[in-house]
């Protein structure tokens, strides 16, 4: 039977319901579904309430200027307390400027946006987003930074959350803590330093305007590269503060009128000068605290540099290190050219050591016997070489047009430069307390991050001979003390001969004292000595100074063929001016964590009275860092003859310095490596000089020309805050003048050291004479001479002698 039509309209009308309930319900199902998907992995905003971003930690010198960071993101963690208004408000009228009045999700700034789309679209223009700061914090912090629906609900979601969770404050300073501004800059701290040097409390209003500028796009808006669009934004950055009534009509006009001026590249440090220093503190704070805390925990450092001496540190050894390579002549250009169209920019690419920052790259037009005439990539001017150094080069390899070469303008005519092949280090340590004042390990840093003060292990030459001097004060001998200068040998030479060591002049001056000995650095004089203290007695002592902990009990150790680093026998020698006390040498003095607490300090003597407050009494007293090595007597003795060094010895040369500085040269075998190591009673520095592949420096490169002029340059700037003043005398020493000198001795050491002076006085005697009569005064036990000898006259005091090269043997 046929239904009526009506009915079948209902029948449609009930099925099409159930269909649609139907749907309505899966709908629901789906949107049940998922929402609990988009929210099962929602992070809990909550978390934000404890955020800790990366955050670079800070290092600075002593005296409080900063000299470097270390990062994985460059970021300066501030509160909001300490971010300044102008900066808040150019972030505001840039990225929110309803952001005190929403709730997460700014209604009417979308519709702004999307009005303004519609002209972006027409126009090609960049589309806007409408996301709200707390949006962005959202987004930036617990989201990923994909372009997709999912992602803009989760950050509205969120975004509901934080507001609920956090306050506008604590939202504002995550976000400008954690936004990119381009400049390797994270955070508004950060940038403020790299874009212009300076502080958040230091900025202008446009410079705020320009930092609120770079979140749409810090590329797009490079201060160097597209200056124009930079420029164009931080401008209407400005108007905005100005239609936000931030500041007013007029500051605004006159802040859009002033260019924009930045600097040219991101500084981790306006202070450039402890690159070295600064890696290597680096080193030592991630033995502390592990990489990840150090390079993301926002930690303060504070490091025992001293920054003038830091300084004339660099500046030493650079001067030094060209003026040897000077003395060895021009080694040719590194490149030529034929002066085609790209010439220029070819030669700018070449790295001029970034510590020489008034070299040129340049290259040589025309050469007419020693006048040439030289173009400089930079701007294409020329002007003349000076005659003497284009006669230097055509001495040696004589300059052809075309050649690439690095020169230095002064006085109107360019000095032409080279590159040392030669490198060393440099170390200055307060032998006190042992904080390493200043440490440059290399010529430059930027071409060669190897650290030769702490990672180059060399042979320290004769410089190692006050340790074998020290360990026989230490016995029965004295300053006094008579050992013959004259030739010995041994057995265990190569392929069954005999070693025998021989003195850099080939002459032997007999009977000699201790005193003379190192004075002259007499070689045959220190291995006599060593064999009679005992080589296992030195090596021992050596590892007590803490020169080394593995150099083998052979002889020719005592002349320094063992290896050790500048850092450790710098080290080493401040027991001559401290009493007698090895202290450890160190850079960090201290560290605190991002909230201010101290984690470390390198000082870890206990003061109670430090505590209390100060009512007129006496200051605390502090025992004195270090475990006791010597007899402050030893120290004494050998801090005096190392005077005697610069005074009447091996670095006479450094005789103008003054009174009380003591110090002693070193040269290895073949000249391959020159060390001088010099201190008063404040500073004791060390000086190396050497190739990275231990070849030869060449003849006469001992450590009186080569490490020593260094030495002298830096000591005359560290005298300036440091003046030299007397060695401390210890209290139970016994002072007696031996041949003009004031000698110290241990009580009871010093009337045998008298009878046998006065012996000598009567005229010259054989050294056999000499041996009989000091055994029989019971003195102290003289060396017995291998082969008998006369005794040669010393040399005349005026006349500097030539420094033995301990590896001569």
């Amino acid at each position: 039977m046929k239904l009526p039509a009506i009915e079948i309209q209902q029948k449609w009308f009930v099925a099409a319901g159930l269909v649609l309930l139907s749907g309505i319900a899966l709908a629901g199902v789906i949107v049940t579904i998922y929402a609990a998907w988009l929210f099962h992995d929602l992070p809990d905003a909550t978390e934000l309430a404890d955020y800790r971003p990366a955050t670079a930690t800070r290092v600075f010198a002593a005296d409080g200027t900063l000299i470097g960071e270390y990062s994985e993101e460059r970021r300066i963690y501030v509160s909001y307390d300490q971010i300044p208004t102008p900066v808040v408000q150019a972030f505001l009228a840039a990225e929110d400027r309803n952001f005190f009045q929403h709730g997460g999700i700014d209604v009417s700034g979308i519709g702004r946006a999307m009005a303004k789309n519609v002209f972006n679209v027409l126009t090609g223009r960049r589309l806007e987003g409408g996301s709200t700061i707390t949006q962005q914090v959202a987004k930036n912090v617990l989201l990923t930074s994909e372009s997709s629906l999912n992602r803009k609900l989760k950050e509205a979601i969120l975004a509901s959350r934080l507001e609920a969770t956090l306050t506008k404050e604590q939202i504002l300073e995550l976000y400008l803590n954690e936004i990119f501004l381009g400049y390797r800059s994270y955070g508004v701290a950060s940038a403020a330093f790299n874009y212009f040097g300076k502080s958040l409390s230091q900025l202008s209003v446009e410079e705020a305007a320009f930092l609120a500028a770079l979140p749409k796009g810090p590329n797009n808006y490079h201060p160097v590269r597209r200056n124009e669009a930079a420029k164009a934004r931080r401008d209407w950055v400005l108007g905005e503060m100005a239609d936000n009534r931030f500041i007013t009509r007029e500051e605004a006009t006159a802040a859009q009128a002033r260019p924009l001026v930045t600097q040219e590249a991101p500084r981790r440090a306006e202070y450039q000068d402890a690159d070295f220093f600064v890696e290597e503190a680096r080193r030592r704070a991630i033995a502390l605290f592990g990489e990840a805390q150090v390079n993301r925990g926002g930690l303060y450092m504070r490091t025992t540099l001293d920054p003038t001496l830091q300084s004339a540190a660099r500046e030493a050894l650079m001067r030094g290190l060209e003026l040897y390579d000077r003395r060895h002549g021009w080694r040719g250009p590194w490149g030529t050219t034929d002066f085609g169209p790209n010439w220029r920019e070819e030669a700018e690419a070449r790295q001029v050591p970034p510590e020489r920052r008034t070299w040129l790259a340049a290259a040589v037009e025309t050469v007419s016997g020693n006048t040439v005439r030289v173009r400089i990539a930079r701007d294409d001017t020329a002007g003349l070489m000076v005659t003497a150094d284009a006669a230097w080069a055509n001495a040696n390899r004589r300059l052809q047009r075309g050649d690439l070469i690095f020169v230095e303008l002064r006085d109107g005519q360019y000095l032409l430069r080279q590159v040392p092949a030669v490198n060393g280090a440099l170390v200055a340590i307060d032998p006190q307390t042992g904080r390493v004042l200043a440490m440059v390990g290399g010529y430059s840093y930027a071409l060669s991050s190897f650290n030769r003060a702490t990672q180059a292990r060399r042979q320290p030459g004769s410089a190692f001979k006050p340790f074998v001097y020290a360990t026989a004060l230490e016995g029965d001998f004295t300053p006094a003390s008579i050992v013959l200068d004259a030739p010995i040998s041994f057995p265990g030479g190569p392929n069954g001969t005999r070693w025998t060591p021989q003195n850099y002049s080939r002459e032997f001056y007999g009977p000699q004292t201790l005193r003379r000995g190192l004075e002259l650095s007499r070689n045959v004089m220190t291995v006599r000595l060593a064999n009679e203290v005992g080589m296992t007695r030195i090596v021992r002592d050596a590892a007590r100074f803490g020169i080394a902990d593995d150099l083998p009990a052979n002889l020719s150790v005592s002349l320094g063929a063992g290896e050790t680093t500048p850092y450790r026998l710098t080290a080493a020698y401040a027991a001559f001016v401290n009493g007698g006390r090895r202290i450890d040498p160190y850079m960090i003095e201290v560290m605190q964590d991002r909230d201010g607490e101290a984690v470390y300090r390198a000082d870890r003597r206990d003061c109670r009275a430090c505590r209390r407050g100060f009512s007129g009494q006496e200051s605390p007293r502090l025992t004195p860092r270090g475990e006791q090595v010597i007899d402050p007597i030893t120290a004494y003795q050998i801090s005096s003859m190392l005077e005697g060094v610069v005074q009447r010895g091996t670095a006479a040369s450094a005789r103008g310095l003054g009174r009380w500085v003591g110090g002693k040269t070193g040269t290895t075998n073949e000249y391959r490596s020159a060390w001088f190591v010099g201190f008063t009673t404040d500073i004791v520095v060390g000086v190396f000089v050497g190739f990275d592949d231990n070849r030869p420096l060449g003849s006469g490169e001992a450590g009186a020309s080569s490490a020593l002029p260094v030495f002298t340059e830096f000591m005359r700037t560290a005298l300036v805050e440091r003046p030299a003043r007397p060695f401390v005398r210890p209290r139970n020493a016994i002072f007696r003048t031996v041949d003009g000198i004031e000698e110290a001795f241990r009580p009871g050491t010093e009337r045998a050291q008298e009878e046998v002076i006065v012996e000598e006085e009567a005229g010259p005697q054989s050294y056999s004479d000499v041996l009989r009569r000091e055994q029989e005064a019971a003195g102290p036990p003289v060396i017995v001479p291998a082969v008998p000898a006369q005794p040669a006259t010393p040399p005349p005091p005026e006349k500097q002698p030539a420094e033995d090269l301990s590896g001569l043997y």
